[in-house]
């Protein structure tokens, strides 16, 4: 039976779980203070990648975070103002990291990231954008092959999930991405995974065509959730009130000020990441390129050349420090000496991360008629489509196609 649906999000898991929605015929208006595609979904690094089933945390994930923390051009940043407010996120992070729940996770994540390809295909072929997605790969650069033998747990769980992982040498390297400069010794090639030529385009591409099929988007900043005996009733946003009758929340990182008031607090954290694009590199490369030892990814886009990376922990409203984002362009001249940084352009935006790496989709615990589609944290592009069209199916009542079961708000 259709419904009468509001979606709390515009960025690619709102509009992917709209685009789903409408499909399936149900009223859909998405709510968001933003255009589409203009937050977090903006400035992400593009990959898709079906094989992104490793949790952020891994044993011994704590003895690394001092070094992490002391090495100004490191990875991890945690604001001291912020530190005792996010210390329970990261003691839950913590107890994620055991190899047990590590495995658990993995098998957790793989199924829904599986079907990142097949999932966004009818989404993209509707709005005639396929062109804006690639599967070409991408290359893993190690500058020392004791370096790749340390990150042997991570590959080891991707492989066992069936992960098409080929190693290669230095020499394989160069020849896949010949403006890779430096050492590179040892690396690996991922043929099954992809990237997008540009996020915000792309998931305004599929707002404009989920508007063409009949969908609505209004511009609204929501202020609070009205409530009758029943449930929530209305949205109250700064240009009035919105009846409904069937509530998604999709609202990234500030998801849990919603499910607050909807009876579940949930452990979110605005992890924080930052970009530098290159708009006139002067050369492009034919793949994505991850530098595991800087936590970054280099991926050719539209815009130019794009370096994503880095976790800074400061909340949703601290000001960006800009400094982070210089880290990664002294590594972009580090890795590609001479490169034009000419119109170069910084930006930071905030995953919303879950300690156990895992989105919580599915149900509200105490509300029959909301569902949560928020938590994603590093992988918000791969599983936007894969979480559109699982809540499309819980909603529809359909059997879900995958065990929808550990990314339950209940776990909590």
């Amino acid at each position: 039976m259709a419904k009468n649906i509001i979606i709390i999000g515009a960025g690619i898991v709102g509009i992917a779980t709209a685009s789903y929605l409408r499909r399936d015929g149900h009223a859909v208006t998405v709510v968001d203070m933003r255009p589409p595609g203009e937050y977090t979904s903006f400035g992400n690094a593009g990959i898709l990648s079906p094989g992104s089933c490793v949790p952020q945390a891994l044993p011994g994930v704590l003895q690394k975070v001092p070094g992490f923390l002391s090495d100004p051009m490191g990875p991890l940043a945690i604001r001291p103002a912020h530190f005792l407010k996010a210390l329970p996120w990261f003691l839950r992070l913590v107890a994620a990291s055991r190899l047990s729940r590590v495995e658990q996770i993995a098998d957790a994540l793989r199924p829904l990231l599986k079907q990142t390809f097949d999932a966004y295909a009818p989404l993209v072929q509707n709005a005639g954008v396929t062109d804006m997605i690639r599967q070409q790969g991408y290359v893993v650069a190690y500058s020392s092959r004791e370096a790749l033998q340390r990150d042997a747990l991570p590959w080891k769980l991707r492989r066992d999930r069936g992960v098409v992982i080929e190693e290669i040498d230095g020499a394989a390297i160069r020849q896949k991405v010949p403006q890779l400069a430096g050492s590179y010794v040892a690396g690996l090639y991922l043929p099954e995974q992809g990237h997008v030529t540009n996020p915000e385009r792309l998931t305004k591409a599929l707002a404009e065509q989920f508007q063409k099929d009949g969908g609505k988007i209004l511009q609204r900043k929501v202020l609070d959730i009205e409530f009758s005996p029943e449930g929530p009733r209305a949205l109250v946003t700064d240009a009035g009130h919105l009846p409904l009758e069937s509530l998604v929340i999709c609202a990234g990182s500030h998801s849990n000020e919603f499910t607050a008031k909807l009876g579940d607090n949930l452990p979110l954290e605005a992890e924080r990441g930052y970009h530098v694009t290159f708009s006139d590199p002067r050369f492009t490369l034919p793949m994505p390129v991850f530098l595991p030892q800087q936590k970054v990814f280099v991926t050719p886009m539209e815009m130019g050349l794009r370096i994503a990376g880095q976790s800074e922990f400061a909340g949703n409203d601290t000001e960006p420090n800009y400094g982070r984002a210089d880290v990664l362009s002294k590594q972009m001249q580090a890795i590609f000496p001479g490169i034009s940084n000419v119109d170069a352009t910084k930006w930071m935006g905030r995953r919303p991360s879950m300690p156990d790496s895992l989105p919580v989709i599915g149900p509200a615990s105490k509300m029959p008629n909301v569902w949560y589609a928020f938590g994603h944290g590093h992988v918000g592009l791969c599983g936007g489509a894969p979480t559109g069209r699982l809540i499309a199916e819980m909603i529809g009542g359909r059997p879900t196609n995958i065990d929808a079961t550990p990314f339950g708000a209940g776990r909590f």
